[in-house]
Order: C-alpha cells, then structure tokens, then sequence
C-alpha cells in the first residue's frame, strides 16, 4: 500500500506515505487506491481510498491542492472541502494530525520535514514546476513558521525516470535557455533529434540549491512498475481514457 523514505522514516513525530495503488476500492483503470479526485473515477470510490489514506497516517484529514504545475505554496491550519482546495502546488502544516499531500501520476511528489520545528509539507514537481521553483518556494515557506533549512529533510517519491521520459528538442531548448548547465539533465534517446530527461535530477538540484539539509530519493519509476504506480505517460501511450493518481503524504504525530 505504500512505500516510506528510510531519511524521513527515523525523524520522531512524524508519518509518512508515498502510497502505491495498492490497496483501496476502485476497479478498472483505477485500480485500486486512486486517489485522484480531479480523475473521472467514481468520487465515493476516490473518497474511500483517501480515508484510508489519511487513517495510516493517524490523520484526521487528508490535503491536497487543485494542483496547477505551479511554484504556489499554501499553509493549511485546518482541513478545506474539494470546493475549497487551494490552487497551488505545495502545501506546509505545523497542525498535527493534518495530512498534507501531492497527487502525482510521473510528476515529482516531494515530501519535508523539519522535526524539530514540527513543520512538514508536500509538494508536486513536474517539469513546470521543477523549473518554476517548487521546491524552493516550499522551503521558504516551511522557513517562514520557523523551519531552517538545513534541518529540512526532502524525500523525492516515485516518478517518471529518465530512462522513460523521452522529450523532443524544443523541451531540451526551453531547459538550457533557462540555464545552460541544465543540458546535463538529457542524454540521447534512441529518437533522432530526442532525448532523454532526468526529471529527478533537477529536482534533486533545485533541492540542493535551496539548502535543504538532507535529501533521499527513492529512485522508483511509475512508468516501467505497473503493479504499483499509475503513469500518466503509459496511458497516454496505450490511449487509455483516463489515469489514477498516487498520493504522498505526510503528518505530524499529536504530542
């Protein structure tokens, strides 16, 4: 049903997820622990899977944004509706058994931890948002209520590798246009003119550039591991309707 960062794993206070779709109630393309309420998935089954979810955390509720491929940060103190949700892609709590979490299907779902400040956060990182600013926009709002930053242990979830993303020229060139050291995140592909992209990579750059004090990357890829991930891209190449969504998520323990 889930699977953990060893890093985030021994900080006191805290839970955490990276769920698979292992273990809930939805069928078909969905199954079985879809939590993507933006998906076309029967909500009471969406529902269902996300109260799991947030009861293996020992949470109370479980949070996640209108995600906008954004470098918007939010801080929750209390739970919101569906119609509520903040459009944004990283949320930052220091209310305990309040599970804030990103839904991902190959983005980069980013879990944070400051155990000492009780402060954690969640954040969604695809490519728009890796090289919007994500991670350091969740850093420096952890940092606003009383994080520091290099006590900030980041954990990177499963998500597309770079042996499964292949991207076209024009991907490649908004990259180095941005930063031209950015050209080490691509190698090759088999696709004249195409390459492969290192999502993970950049995530772990921006990351490390923020200052956060230790990082852990699963190293999992959504794409090539059926069984246990939703991915966006293979559903797109298998012409699918639609996709589920895995869920991160992590809370702190009430003292």
């Amino acid at each position: 049903m889930k699977v953990e960062s060893q890093a985030l794993a021994k900080l006191p206070g805290i839970r955490h997820a990276f769920f698979t779709r292992e273990g809930g109630v939805s069928t078909g393309i969905y199954a079985s622990l879809n939590g993507g309420i933006g998906s076309r998935d029967d909500q009471m089954n969406v529902q269902e899977n996300r109260r799991r979810m947030a009861g293996a955390l020992g949470a109370e509720h479980l949070l996640t944004c209108y995600q906008i491929h954004s470098a918007d940060v939010v801080v929750a103190g209390k739970a919101w509706s569906r119609e509520d949700a903040a459009r944004a892609d990283g949320i930052v709590t220091r209310t305990p058994a309040l599970a804030v979490g990103a839904a991902a299907a190959d983005c980069g779902p980013l879990l944070f931890a400051d155990s000492g400040a009780r402060i954690v956060a969640a954040a969604h990182a695809g490519w728009k948002g890796a090289l919007g600013g994500i991670a350091e926009a969740t850093v420096a709002k952890m940092e606003e209520l009383g994080a520091k930053r290099e006590n900030i242990v980041a954990a990177i979830g499963p998500l597309i590798r770079q042996q499964s993303y292949e991207v076209g020229p024009e991907f490649v060139a908004r990259f180095e246009a941005a930063d031209p050291t950015y050209g080490r995140f691509f190698l090759p592909s088999a696709k004249a003119g195409h390459a492969l992209f290192d999502l993970a990579g950049l995530i772990w750059l921006r990351l490390e550039r923020a200052g956060v004090g230790q990082i852990d990357d699963l190293g999992l890829d959504t794409y090539v591991d059926e069984q246990h991930f939703f991915s966006y891209r293979r559903t797109t190449h298998r012409n699918e309707p639609d996709y589920g969504r895995q869920i991160a998520a992590i809370a702190l323990i009430p003292e």
